[in-house]
């Protein structure tokens, strides 16, 4: 198996870089999902021989390629609205694009450690070590779980796995994918066709497979439509939060929602009241007043009080339910620097970028009950928080619709929220369910149980979305389990190659 295409050192380091991005292109908008395998095909074309001190390096350039071309969208929000120089903006995104690719080096590093030369064993643990990676950068620090690979078969074949294995299952087997291609290629050439062939067969076994599991209902879905209407305001950022401009946001959509008053469900997107609830007694009081009796609004608003968890008075970026339903719902996975400050005793004041509006609020607590709604269970996440797989699953089990608000006007015309879209649509894959996505200025979205988008409108225009939805009972295997199997098997596959079990040759 010993190959020589790592003899140049640049070769080798441009092309981890360049199978980094080609992850990128397999997210929206580009939808290129068939790049997946290929890219751990390339990865493992320049480190399966690698000596293991040089995998640390080669994981963080892996990471930096994906990172630098699909994570990049925070250059927005530090540079555009965080009231930050073009240089210090360019030297912050770099940090954070260099700072996440950590987590693929340490997962390379592990690899090397664990299989040691055996490229035999490299082989083997290589998916097990990246969906650990992928579970521990979702996990360390409040988590970043974004661009996981499994995510792009929203539109795949892979797809029909997500509600039987979550999203850590689609990326294990699209980088197991990856590794067999290597595998059957190396045969091959080595006159190996037998194995080559069985290997080939057990690798597209789940393509070919999952397709048919993607049309099985695990969930049953009502047969009584629930009417849906959704504003998306398109508030520029310059003004969300400009006391001078409050009056003209509130108008703008009590305006947008004149027609639907008698909608089931209405949703305003996140802090669409951009003042707090204490303060808002008269806008809720007249929302009140202008639903229908079978209407319930939800809408974004931030929540000021005393805080028993905390004992003290805090902020939370939080979404209520108003008229005939009930309930508040504050957001628990909060988004660092933007939310809130980590070692802010150090940080505030620096620079623009650590002061951002809003970016005080505390976590709410955990294992909160869904929002009702006419009687329908609904169950809320604010922004960053549909990004979570397995805190998604969870709260969905005692919910018959799901809901996600977002002001993604913080990232402009750039990939973030494309990207953030597609997760939502993985999430509603999961669980069976539907999502209701309201957005400030895009993508606002129904997305059906199979993770389809039903309605949608326009990014950055001022338009009101309208359609019916149906509840869902039922769990799907994923909501039962979570990620549990999948990282099981991996740390099953990392007792199996141990030495003694498999040699190095």
């Amino acid at each position: 198996m010993n190959l020589n295409v790592t003899a140049n050192p640049w070769f080798g380091a441009a092309t981890l870089l360049v199978a980094g991005a080609l992850q990128t292109l397999t997210f929206s908008p580009f939808h290129l999902w068939w790049l997946g395998p290929v890219s751990a095909f390339l990865i493992l074309l320049i480190t399966l021989n690698q000596a293991s001190e040089k995998l640390f390096r080669s994981g963080w350039l892996v990471g930096l390629g994906l990172f630098a071309s699909g994570a990049s969208w925070i250059y927005v929000s530090i540079s555009e609205h965080g009231n930050t120089s073009i240089p210090i903006a360019i030297v912050l995104m770099v940090l954070f694009v260099a700072g996440l690719a950590l987590f693929h080096a340490l997962a390379f590093w592990f690899w090397g450690k664990l299989a040691k030369q055996s490229q035999i064993r490299r082989l083997i643990l290589f998916p097990a070590i990246w969906v650990l990676g992928d579970w521990l950068r979702g996990w360390l620090l409040t988590g970043f779980p974004w661009l996981y690979l499994g995510t792009a078969h929203t539109d795949g074949p892979l797809g029909g796995l997500a509600p039987v294995l979550g999203v850590h299952g689609v990326t294990f087997w699209v980088v197991a994918t990856g590794a067999a291609a290597y595998a059957v290629w190396w045969m091959s050439r080595a006159s190996r066709t037998k194995p080559a062939i069985a290997t080939l067969i057990l690798a597209l076994i789940p393509w070919f497979a999952a397709p048919a599991v993607k049309q099985a209902d695990w969930t049953e879905l009502s047969k009584d439509p629930v009417t849906f209407a959704t504003m998306q305001g398109n508030i520029p950022q310059q003004i969300k939060w400009d006391p001078d401009f409050l009056r003209d946001q509130i108008v703008a959509y009590l305006g947008m929602t004149e027609e639907h008053w008698q909608k089931d469900i209405i949703l305003w997107p996140e802090t669409a009241i951009p003042i707090p609830q204490d303060q808002a007694g008269q806008i809720i009081a007249h929302i009140q007043d202008r639903l229908g009796d079978q209407s319930t609004l939800i809408t974004g608003i931030p929540w000021y009080g005393y805080s028993e968890r905390i004992e003290d008075n805090t902020f939370h970026n939080s979404i209520m339910a108003i008229g005939n339903g009930s309930g508040i719902y504050h957001k628990q996975k909060l988004v660092p620097f933007g939310e809130y400050v980590p070692l802010q005793g150090l940080l505030r004041g620096l620079i623009g970028f650590f002061d951002l509006p809003m970016s005080s609020f505390s976590p709410g607590p955990d294992n909160q009950s869904p929002l009702q709604a006419n009687g329908i269970n609904v169950m809320p996440y604010i922004c960053y928080e549909v990004a979570y797989p397995d805190f998604v699953a969870f709260n969905a089990r005692h919910s018959g619709l799901l809901l996600t608000i977002s002001n993604d006007g913080w990232f402009g015309d750039s990939l973030g929220p494309l990207q953030h879209l597609q997760i939502a649509r993985m999430r509603a894959l999961e669980t069976g369910r539907y999502m209701l996505r309201g957005t400030n200025n895009g993508v606002t979205a129904i997305i059906n149980e199979k993770g389809d988008i039903t309605e949608r409108i326009p990014q950055f225009q001022r338009a009101v979305l309208t359609g019916e939805v149906f509840t869902a009972k039922g769990s799907t295997p994923y909501m039962q389990t979570g990620s549990w199997p999948v990282l099981t098997l991996a740390l099953i596959l990392i007792v199996f190659v141990r030495e003694r079990v498999i040699p190095k040759n």
